[in-house]
């Protein structure tokens, strides 16, 4: 795949988030983005600096770092260097920018303190917050954005349901079996970044957990728990955790390609079908037809709390509302979420997210149960939404596999 984002491609861009300014924040004039990843989403170079998105204009990139390099990968025409945040009134003012007025801000994409300095310099302007705007531009993606995750989560569906089982097997640590999953991965063509957006959120190539691993006290805003390698490093599994027959193992990761990422979780299991204990295949079968039933009104139009409502009507007073979504702490109060250049992208499947679902939004949808002294079984798929419902970008088979 070419690695040269297309000025065709980011201007269709520009124009969704101008659009977007246009609804929401008709008062700026353009906006300011500060993180790398937003850089990279509407330039095709992960610069280190700031991007002038104009409503009128050619966008503007200053780099602190790096502009040969963001010059030989970005299609755009005006890439400049600059020291300090005081150049970038002059710089722009220079190239017929007016930008005394409001602007949009990409504010979680700085520290505060960088924020002060930024103020202190443009102390004539003022300054409203965009981010929810780009988060909503990148929700929708475009042909080829869809194209790339298409791939991420065919490889992804590979890696884990044909090519990892092979070597898994009874007596490997948590730790052992990332490193195989990591093997493989990497076979296939990952990238190997995971990313997160909200602040303070991180981790690693994803959660390997063990029996009961998976409901271990978890810092993660996700429901599998986990107890990671290290306290500072609570991320991949355990060597001290060993699998054995009776214990179920879950794997709730991601695939990167190309910058785009698929989200799955898979469980396996050791031994027969026969012997997989009669809770477990029950919750296994809930939480895979609540993602079909999500799945099936993944359309245009469709509200994103509703289908947290629907997972509340069949959760509420039934055997599985205590683990659904995770036991005790580590239960969460959604039942999916967007994903693309980062896993925990706009929109979540929750409540108070009432903007409408539209066509090429991609979502991870992953009903899940934790079942006390035992793990947490369920599943997790990527879907792209359609007019005919979600399409299952990262396969189609949800059991339980048997190794």
């Amino acid at each position: 795949m070419n690695n040269i984002v297309s000025l065709q491609e980011l201007k269709i861009r520009w124009e969704r988030c101008r659009n977007l300014m246009g609804r929401f924040s008709p008062q700026a004039e353009g906006l300011l983005i500060f993180s790398r990843l937003n850089i990279y989403y509407f330039t095709g170079s992960f610069a280190s600096g700031v991007l002038w998105l104009p409503v009128e204009g050619d966008p503007v990139l200053l780099c602190k770092r790096g502009v040969e390099r963001a010059k030989l990968e970005s299609p755009i025409d005006h890439i400049y260097p600059f020291r300090s945040y005081k150049d970038i009134e002059v710089i722009l003012k220079d190239l017929g920018y007016t930008i005394s007025c409001t602007i949009g801000a990409e504010m979680n994409g700085l520290t505060w303190a960088l924020s002060n300095s930024l103020t202190g310099y443009m102390a004539d302007c003022s300054f409203i917050p965009a981010d929810i705007i780009i988060r909503m531009c990148r929700a929708k993606k475009t042909k080829l954005e869809l194209e790339i995750l298409r791939e991420a989560g065919a490889r992804h569906n590979k890696c884990l349901t044909e090519l990892l089982p092979v070597f898994i097997r009874e007596g490997m640590s948590e730790l052992e079996i990332g490193h195989k999953v990591s093997e493989v991965f990497f076979s296939e063509g990952h990238l190997g970044m995971l990313r997160m957006e909200n602040y303070g959120e991180e981790v690693y190539l994803g959660h390997i957990s063990v029996g009961d691993s998976g409901n271990y006290p978890s810092v993660f805003n996700g429901p599998l728990g986990l107890r990671g390698v290290h306290p500072a490093v609570p991320f991949i599994g355990s060597e001290d955790v060993i699998w054995t027959a009776g214990t179920p193992l879950t794997i709730d990761n991601g695939f990167t390609y190309a910058g785009y990422m698929s989200d799955k979780t898979q469980v396996y299991w050791l031994g027969n079908k026969k012997n997989i204990p009669a809770k477990a295949l029950k919750a296994q079968a809930f939480c895979t037809d609540l993602q079909n039933r999500i799945a099936e009104r993944l359309k245009p139009g469709t509200r994103p709390d509703e289908l947290w409502n629907l997972c509340l009507e069949k959760t509420e007073n039934s055997e599985w509302q205590e683990g659904f979504m995770g036991l005790n702490g580590n239960k969460v109060f959604f039942v999916g979420h967007g994903i693309g250049l980062a896993i925990d992208e706009f929109p979540a499947l929750a409540g108070g997210f009432d903007m409408p679902l539209e066509e090429g939004m991609v979502l991870a949808v992953e009903p899940k149960i934790g079942i006390p002294d035992f793990g947490m079984v369920g599943v997790e798929n990527t879907f792209e939404v359609t007019a005919d419902g979600g399409k299952s970008l990262t396969g189609e088979n949800f059991e339980i596999i048997t190794i």
